[in-house]
């Protein structure tokens, strides 16, 4: 699965751009996670980044590290011929879209898209997380695979 999150930075004077969508000033935080919410890659971008254009760039880790995946689902941000063209360059990719229904009414659970929603909610769990303090984006990256690392630890240890 892959996904994008814009998150608010701590200053007004921040490097990371402005999402207009959804009116945030910070960066977003492109993942793929596998079907348990395991952070696989992850990528930080300004906010005015759009969505297919940070998972045509996430893309490069799955087909290096991962060569056998083939299969990504992926919200309606990335249903964009200009992924697709991405994506065939790299291998043979299957990008499924997950939609809404038009006729949904208020809050419907979507296959696939509430694993994605969970690994983006433990870490906003981290203080450190659920605002961007830092100033580069090896940093923010660093933080956000090291909140992921502690989850799996707790898991194992639970087990």
């Amino acid at each position: 699965m892959i996904e994008s999150q814009s998150v608010k930075a701590s200053d007004k004077k921040s490097l990371f751009g402005f999402d207009a969508d959804k009116r945030i000033k910070g960066p977003k935080r492109h993942v793929i996670t596998d079907t348990c919410g395991n952070l696989l890659a992850c990528t930080v971008h300004s906010a005015g980044t759009q969505d297919c254009d940070g998972a045509s760039g996430l893309f490069a880790w799955p087909h290096r590290e991962a060569p056998t995946l083939r299969h990504m689902f992926a919200d309606g941000g990335c249903a964009r011929p200009k992924l697709r063209d991405a994506l065939v360059s790299l291998g043979r990719w299957t990008l499924q879209i997950v939609k809404r229904s038009d006729t949904a009414k208020g809050c419907e659970v979507l296959p696939r898209r509430w694993v994605i929603a969970g690994a983006f909610a433990w870490p906003g769990r981290c203080r450190r997380l659920a605002r961007v303090w830092e100033k580069t984006i090896a940093r923010v990256e660093a933080w956000l695979r090291g909140a992921h690392i502690r989850r799996r630890t707790r898991l194992i240890a639970r087990a």
